[in-house]
């Protein structure tokens, strides 16, 4: 199991750099949903998929495994949590999520379909 490794091509980019890695990392299928339920609390592997609903056992255990391997969680008293930079990670990211409820709201309604 590998995540993708800054200095390397990485889907979408052959650049290797950081941020290219990075965004393939979280755009792997439940990466960012297991960062965000994580954030909200630690949970063994059980209580993770439970509330991931829909994620089977072997995605789950690749993303956690990928997400541990890129020093973004890693497991603690209570199961799995977000590692110091996991932590900074998400801290970080929410300013993006703020933003992005803002542009929501600005957008156009969907046509009725």
């Amino acid at each position: 199991m590998s995540f993708p490794h800054p200095g390397d091509p990485v889907r979408g980019s052959a650049s290797g750099r950081p941020i290219m890695a990075l965004l393939d990392l979280l755009g792997r299928r439940w990466s960012l949903r297991v960062l965000w339920e994580l954030q909200q609390a630690p949970a063994s592997f059980r209580d993770l998929q439970a509330r991931c609903a829909g994620v089977s056992p072997s995605v789950l255990n690749t993303r956690l495994g990928e997400l541990r391997e890129a020093r973004l969680l890693e497991n603690g008293e209570h199961g799995y949590q977000l590692s110091p930079l996991g932590q900074e990670l998400v801290q970080r990211c929410l300013p993006l999520a703020q933003w992005a409820e803002d542009w929501a709201t600005q957008l156009p309604p969907r046509p009725e379909k």
